[in-house]
């Protein structure tokens, strides 16, 4: 039996490891660069960008596309 495999990146990822793969490929200052957002540039840490972007849909969104577009080169 063949087992059916997602196309999709983002399959089975938790915004958690999303968040940390990118973090540890580009760095804050990067990331924030990218995303400006104020939880990746002033006094940023992992648990306070997972409580914001579990609340606010579209820096989710861009955290995403970042992460699929690092993933797919």
């Amino acid at each position: 039996m063949k087992e059916h495999q997602s196309k999709d990146p983002l399959h089975g990822k938790t915004l958690e490891a999303i968040l940390i793969n990118l973090v540890e490929k580009y760095g804050w200052e990067v990331l924030g660069a990218r995303i400006p957002i104020r939880c990746f540039t002033f006094d940023p840490s992992i648990k306070s960008s997972l409580t914001f972007l579990r609340k606010t849909e579209w820096a989710r969104k861009k955290v995403e596309e970042l992460y699929i577009r690092s993933v797919s080169k």
